[in-house]
């Protein structure tokens, strides 16, 4: 039976915490970004095209299992929480109809239209 690798606790809450602020999916938010960096929707399965940041990399970051992440992962991770938290906070007045608000949220994976 294979062991499964020990992770530190912390990384498990950041872990828990990424995912629950990080909303959609790795191919709903590549969508997104392809879509924000080129304005087209018309492109290959390629990974390699210039996404827009910090997008590209809670993408990289989404695609990952848990005991492969790097010390620049969890970085991103808690830069991805720390901007979505900040994002959700500072609600504008017209909510989720601000769409410049909501498109922020979405570069970096989130959505507010999800439901929780």
């Amino acid at each position: 039976m294979a062991r499964e690798a020990r992770l530190d606790p912390e990384v498990e809450v950041l872990w828990e915490d990424f995912h629950a602020e990080v909303n959609v999916t790795s191919e709903q938010l590549r969508s997104w970004l392809l879509t924000r960096g080129s304005g087209e929707e018309s492109f290959g399965p390629d990974p390699a095209l210039d996404l827009p940041e910090p997008g590209r990399q809670i993408l990289a970051v989404l695609r990952k299992r848990k005991v492969d992440l790097t010390p620049e992962d969890i970085e991103v991770m808690r830069d991805a929480i720390d901007r979505i938290r900040a994002l959700t906070a500072a609600r504008p007045k017209g909510g989720n109809s601000d769409d410049e608000w909501r498109h922020s949220l979405l570069d970096l994976g989130h959505d507010v239209l999800v439901e929780r």
